[in-house]
């Protein structure tokens, strides 16, 4: 029979991937969904999500982060394995006017779940989605496992909470638990509000003549972008190991969000200057200046590579949005 895995946050976009990937390795994969939610997002609806467990290739389970209740009884049914925890409050600027539900969501959410699962006894391996905003005012270049951290918001702030918590369970009870500290990671399944996807799509819709300005706020934020694909696999290979063990996943590369411009606007013959606007107003109240990770731990033991580039990154984003762009002016779209 093959292994159980319990994913939080399955319906984002290292949900999905995530999901694929144990899919693929003849996983039963259960996703935590609030019963709130009006239904699964459509980055999992084509793995035929369905509540019957002889027939489902992916199984829903209710629970919601904010609720330990909620949790014990997903523990309890799920019997996993695996627990991969990906849910949060993951927008980093949504997070200085939502700090409250951002701390709730993604620090005390993991609390909440590792306290379940000390609760029922059960000793599954337990995967916690750390982030580089933990490094924020970076204290050295690159940033590895041992760089100090410094976050500069309310996102950062809890992440660090569930990080250092998550490296607490598992020294005080023995819990199998890994961190993967992962620095910014995209994909066309990226949400339209972050950066790298606002600016593919913006691209697509402007050549095709949807959309005739594109308004962004610091274009010298620099980041070690990757992508989400590979950083999922990542993940699973770290609760592979026979010991648990705290991880940067980076591809070792800083670009600014104009060099992501560039790229973007160019794979389509545009120049982004012609386009874009400048709004003081998208600025965060603290600004992170340059994150880049130096992964050889996880490429030493881990066996990790990522297997696609920034430019590579990029062209796929800008394909897959360039097809969005043209079945929505198909349809009559405009914005």
């Amino acid at each position: 029979m093959g292994r159980v895995a319990l994913i939080t946050g399955i319906t984002g976009q290292d949900g999905s991937y995530l999901s694929e990937l144990l899919l693929e390795k003849g996983y039963t994969v259960y996703g935590l969904v609030r019963r709130s939610a009006a239904g699964p997002a459509n980055r999992v609806g084509h793995l035929t999500l369905d509540p019957d467990p002889d027939s489902a290739t992916l199984e829903v389970v209710p629970g919601d982060l904010t609720d330990t209740g909620s949790l014990v009884r997903a523990l309890t049914q799920v019997q996993p394995d695996e627990v991969y925890n990906l849910g949060a409050q993951s927008h980093v600027r949504v997070s200085f006017d939502a700090p409250d539900h951002t701390a709730e969501a993604t620090g005390l959410g993991t609390l909440r779940l590792l306290e379940a699962i000390r609760m029922t006894g059960q000793r599954p391996r337990f995967f916690q989605a750390s982030s580089s905003e933990l490094f924020g005012k970076a204290q050295e270049v690159p940033q590895r496992e041992t760089t100090p951290f410094y976050p500069r918001s309310p996102y950062g702030c809890a992440k660090a909470f569930a990080h250092y918590l998550t490296v607490n369970y598992r020294e005080s009870y023995g819990l199998h638990a890994s961190c993967g500290i992962m620095f910014n990671h995209e994909s066309p399944r990226r949400g339209e509000a972050f950066v790298t996807r606002k600016i593919t799509r913006a691209a697509a819709r402007i050549k095709l003549g949807l959309q005739g300005e594109l308004r962004l706020g610091n274009l010298d934020a620099a980041r070690d972008w990757g992508y989400a694909g590979d950083y999922v696999r990542a993940m699973w290979l770290m609760l592979q190991r026979d010991e648990p063990g705290d991880y940067v996943i980076a591809t070792g590369e800083a670009h600014t969000v104009r060099d992501f411009l560039t790229a973007a606007f160019g794979e389509l013959d545009l120049d982004w200057e012609d386009y874009v606007t400048l709004d003081p107003s998208l600025h965060r109240p603290a600004e992170v200046d340059r994150l880049v990770g130096d992964a050889s731990k996880a490429r030493a033991e881990l066996g990790w590579t990522p297997s696609i580039d920034f430019l590579g990154l990029v062209k796929r984003m800008v394909a897959s949005d360039l097809e969005l762009a043209r079945r929505e002016l198909a349809a009559g779209g405009n914005e």
